[in-house]
């Protein structure tokens, strides 16, 4: 659904659902061919991301340390509390953001899915775990922490991208389209990640007598491709739905998943 969104950015007489069929398709053989080339996926996709956000966090930081001056004021830390304090208009508005914050999360578990097929996991996985806090701090409220200060809550626009409005006050012309493909990328992650953990746990509930027996066949790489293709025919539900109902399908479904997570 969002690769669908992202892809109207620079054709914008394209249907959503065609990018969205096609990058399910295009994942989904990926994942059929070997463990290893959704790990490389993965890494590209995540490197792309933190390419996106470490430049932010380093821009930003430059621009508040030398006063750089937005059409908002000018970029300092103290703008995060000089508007208001940290809740202006109440706690209801946090309380209801926990919504698009919960979706953001959903998918950690992965972590914990991959340790069947990964190198000496008794050290790996924890320490994945373990950094998960850290990335979150660095990312997260990095990130955050650095549009605040160069953009007070009251000159963020709602409709646009931040990171967008940053890249451009500082003369990168191409700000729009390079976030695009960060967050299309992002999309495409997110996509990959379903495929091949809802495949696995379909796997592992086969080989507990859970699921249909079927979905325990691998191929010669070990991939259990019954299951993934299954997973990838789930997915293929939104697809019509990007077909029915384009304008209200990314709400519904981030909704239902979050309400399930």
């Amino acid at each position: 659904t969002a690769v669908g969104l992202y892809m109207q950015y620079w054709i914008p007489w394209l249907p959503q659902w065609i990018p969205a069929l096609l990058v399910l398709v295009a994942l989904l053989l990926m994942n059929l061919t070997a463990v290893k080339y959704f790990g490389e996926m993965e890494f590209w996709f995540a490197l792309i991301k933190v390419i996106a956000i470490i430049s932010l966090i380093i821009i930003g930081i430059i621009m508040i340390i030398t006063g750089f001056t937005t059409d908002a004021g000018v970029a300092a830390f103290s703008n995060m509390w000089n508007y208001g304090g940290w809740f202006p208009n109440g706690t209801m508005g946090f309380i209801l953001s926990f919504q698009m914050v919960v979706f953001a999360f959903t998918g950690i578990e992965l972590v914990g899915l991959t340790a069947g097929e990964t190198e000496d996991p008794e050290k790996v996985i924890p320490m994945a775990i373990n950094n998960i806090p850290l990335r979150i701090i660095l990312f997260y409220v990095g990130s955050l922490a650095i549009i605040m200060s160069i953009y007070p809550w009251t000159a963020v626009n709602p409709a646009a991208s931040p990171f967008v409005a940053v890249f451009t006050a500082v003369g990168i012309t191409a700000a729009a389209g390079i976030v695009n493909f960060v967050v299309l990328t992002s999309a495409a992650s997110a996509t990959n990640s379903g495929i091949f953990s809802t495949g696995r746990m379909i796997y592992a509930l086969a080989k507990r007598g859970h699921a249909p027996s079927s979905m325990r066949r691998l191929t010669h790489s070990s991939v259990p491709y019954q299951a993934t293709i299954f997973s990838a025919a789930v997915l293929l539900i939104t697809v019509v739905l990007n077909y029915v109902m384009p304008e209200a399908v990314f709400v519904m479904i981030t909704s239902i998943s979050t309400f399930c997570f």
